[in-house]
């Protein structure tokens, strides 16, 4: 039996931008905050991470004021969103022919 990878994309390998990119498919925007809490990631993690998202154009990220206070929220691009739905179709499609 032969399991093909075609279709799958690298960046989302790690499963913190899997966990990145499948809380913006659900939510829409999200906090740094909400979503550090939501996956359980140091500040550095989450940031590292949602750069590599955000320099390939699957996320986009928007900074404002609550207040007085500087607050970084996370929201996914159309690109990101076409890019996640194929590869989570890869995924179906090697699980369903293994």
């Amino acid at each position: 039996m032969e399991i093909s990878i075609k279709g799958l994309n690298r960046v989302f390998e790690s499963r913190v931008r899997l966990g990145i990119m499948s809380v913006l498919m659900v939510s829409g925007e999200v906090t740094f905050n909400d979503m550090k809490q939501m996956l359980d990631l140091s500040d550095g993690n989450l940031s590292s991470h949602a750069n590599a998202l955000e320099q390939n154009g699957y996320i986009e990220v928007r900074k404002s004021f609550a207040g007085k206070k500087p607050q970084t929220a996370y929201v996914i691009s159309p690109q990101g969103r076409e890019a996640f739905s194929s590869h989570i179709g890869a995924l179906e499609k090697m699980i369903k022919n293994s």
